[in-house]
């Protein structure tokens, strides 16, 4: 009988209220709704554009709320909808709906927990742009191409989720895929979401370089930091930063310039090294390697809960190679598996399409835990 069906859906609507309101309350929309009244008086006064700068980061700010408020009035119109489909399908005994209702509420729940998810997200730079630098571990071409798979899974996880990436440094690998590569992921918490992938990411599988067929396991290690715009508390003092400009390297094509702007900094408190070699103009590959370095000690301290920048001490920024996060098994069987929450997808080729959604879930939600 359709009737027992929309009951069962019924239940569940009414089950899944107290998360909703969970949810609303960690919102704290109610603090939204001034904030909004109070952003819409300032960007209404006749002098408002008069800075632009602070303009912009009003109405930046504005439109942050204003889709946080609106994508909750809508999931609220959502339960209430098919609340009233369920009374309708029930009182007329008219089945004809249920493939809807089931629809509807797969959006629905989808929708819920990545809500629920974002509520997680309290950390300094949680709500910034996401910066990853890609780096090949040892073996060579294998190697890179494993890098070059991942550089290709993030840029695909950043379109599903409607991101936009802006690349800031690209070195091409000697005869396939890429030694390293930079790339900004501009988004609402697109650095909260994926400080989750900071790390060695392992592969294995039958590697098509090697002519008698055998199995490989390679190594990448993906960095992920936070932008960090001029006004931070993150200050670079030039008489910390060493400087080389040098000609753009790699097999070239249309990522790379063949000018010598590419530009190199060195944090020299800490050795950590930046570069870019994207751009054409010397002073925009600086800004980039400046916004880089920036990203960078911002994310140490955050992941070290240091209080200042200059406790961060260089041996830190050390790759280990073995630790990984996670491996990537193509053969002799396939999964991918993250260590540290246990969370496994055997549907390879969705994670490498940019389905990670479920590694992200699984480590914030182990994290608040914590």
């Amino acid at each position: 009988m359709p009737v027992i069906q929309f009951e069962e859906y019924k239940v569940k609507l009414n089950n899944i209220l107290p998360t909703m309101e969970v949810v609303e309350k960690a919102l704290n929309l109610d603090a939204a709704a001034k904030e909004i009244e109070e952003l819409e008086t300032a960007s209404a006064r006749p002098d408002f554009w008069n800075d632009v700068e602070n303009s912009q980061k009003v109405q930046k700010r504005l439109k942050q709320l204003k889709e946080k408020t609106e994508k909750f009035s809508s999931l609220r119109a959502a339960w209430d909808d098919m609340m009233t489909l369920c009374d309708m399908a029930i009182e007329e005994d008219d089945d004809s709906m249920l493939s809807e209702l089931e629809t509807d509420y797969a959006k629905f729940s989808e929708t819920l927990e990545t809500m629920r998810l974002s509520t997680l997200l309290t950390g300094d730079y949680d709500a910034n742009n996401a910066i990853l630098t890609f780096h090949a571990g040892a073996g060579g071409t294998e190697a890179q191409d494993w890098t070059q798979m991942l550089y290709r899974m993030y840029n695909m996880w950043a379109e599903r989720h409607g991101f936009s990436v802006k690349l800031l440094d690209y070195l091409d690998g000697d005869e396939a895929g890429i030694k390293s590569a930079t790339i900004m992921i501009e988004g609402e918490n697109a650095y909260g979401y994926l400080k989750s992938e900071n790390g060695i990411h392992r592969l294995v599988r039958i590697s098509p370089f090697d002519a008698a067929g055998r199995r490989h396991t390679s190594f990448a290690a993906v960095e992920v930091m936070p932008e960090i715009t001029e006004d931070s508390d993150i200050e670079l003092r030039d008489e910390d930063i060493k400087m080389d400009v040098f000609r753009s390297s790699g097999a070239g094509g249309q990522k790379v310039n063949k000018t010598s702007s590419a530009v190199r900094l060195t944090h020299i408190p800490t050795g950590i090294v930046v570069s870019s070699q994207v751009e054409r103009s010397h002073f925009q590959n600086l800004e980039n390697c400046r916004n880089m370095l920036r990203a960078r000690l911002a994310e140490i301290k955050e992941r070290e809960h240091l209080d200042k920048i200059s406790d961060i001490k260089g041996v830190q920024m050390k790759i280990e190679w073995g630790s990984q996060i996670r491996s990537y098994v193509f053969m002799p069987y396939q999964l991918v598996k993250d260590h540290r929450t246990d969370y496994e997808d055997g549907n390879i080729d969705n994670v490498m399409n940019g389905d990670l959604d479920g590694f992200i879930n699984a480590y914030l939600t182990m994290n608040a835990g914590k």
